[in-house]
């Protein structure tokens, strides 16, 4: 069934771009509300709606309930909607709503009954839905728009989703301010700062894996004619190849051999402070052992001796 041309042609090339600081709140909405259940919680994104761009820079969360059983129950308090606009358009006169979000992961049956809720404040709401327990690395947000769709017989109409493109942008202050958070994040399972060391990068190299296998699919997919060639693409792939070291060059292996030989002697140094570490409290252990006998023998002496005066 297709969607009517103008809702289409609407629609075409709308991106939604998502600022850091929306995911740093849901994420903490999403802790403070449903820690350790598997409930949504729900909430207004404040931007500007641009056209083919929208630009989520700001959200608030909403009271929201419903029924695990029925989805077709459930409560958004759109007075407290009301009351968060009108303090927020005190603060900024810029930010205005444009759209709703969830933490999913996926779409509900009561979606589009909210979305056309939201329609009351905004008239092209976006809903977008944040996964604050994602694992995989990638975006951890799908964004869709409600447009509607005409039967094959022309009957009747249909409201239905659509998926719309979403990008992770950041101004400069929002870049100063992550880095400094995530600077003083520790995972506590981790075990000292090498542990926690290994572990970013080895999401890093996840990270980089994945986006090497897109590129081989869409190199593969240009080889078989599936897609067009697209020079500016080839354009940056030859500039990441240009970026590759040579590693035949006499320099660049006596570099890896200096930088390997280094590491090699810290962990020699590191195991070499560990042993004298370790004969060290076993020597303080055996001292106070013996400190500890000395006082027993000593009593042990002076009730003999009065036991052989008696």
């Amino acid at each position: 069934m297709p969607t009517t041309s103008e809702e289409t042609s609407a629609l075409a090339g709308t991106t939604v771009i998502v600022h850091p600081l929306v995911l740093l709140s849901v994420t903490d909405h999403a802790s403070r509300v449903a820690a350790g259940a598997r409930k949504r919680v729900v909430g207004v994104l404040l931007g500007q709606d641009r056209g083919k761009t929208i630009n989520v820079a700001n959200s608030f969360a909403v009271p929201f309930e419903e029924d695990e059983r029925d989805g077709k129950t459930w409560f958004l308090d759109h007075d407290y909607i009301e009351s968060m606009m009108e303090m927020f358009k005190k603060v900024n006169a810029r930010e205005k709503m444009v759209g709703w979000y969830h933490t999913g992961p996926k779409l509900h049956s009561s979606d589009l009954e909210i979305n056309e809720l939201m329609k009351r404040f905004t008239p092209r709401p976006v809903m977008v839905i944040i996964d604050p327990r994602q694992q995989d690395v990638g975006t951890p947000t799908d964004a869709y728009m409600a447009v509607e769709e005409i039967k094959d017989d022309g009957t009747a109409t249909q409201k239905t989703f659509i998926h719309v493109p979403t990008t992770i942008e950041a101004e400069e202050s929002e870049e100063v301010g992550v880095e400094h958070l995530l600077r003083d994040i520790h995972d506590t399972t981790a075990v000292g700062s090498l542990s926690a060391r290994i572990s970013a990068q080895l999401g890093s190299l996840r990270g980089l894996h994945k986006r090497l296998l897109e590129i081989r699919e869409y190199l593969e997919a240009v080889v078989r004619g599936e897609l067009p060639v697209n020079h500016e693409i080839l354009y940056e792939l030859q500039n990441i190849f240009n970026f590759l070291p040579d590693l035949e060059k006499p320099e660049v292996v006596r570099s890896f051999r200096v930088a390997n030989n280094d590491r090699l002697l810290i962990v020699y140094l590191s195991s070499l402070i560990r042993a004298v570490l370790a004969l060290h409290a076993l020597v303080n252990n055996r001292l106070e052992m013996a400190r500890g006998e000395h006082p027993a023998q000593s009593a042990a002496k002076e009730e003999k001796k009065g036991l052989s005066i008696a």
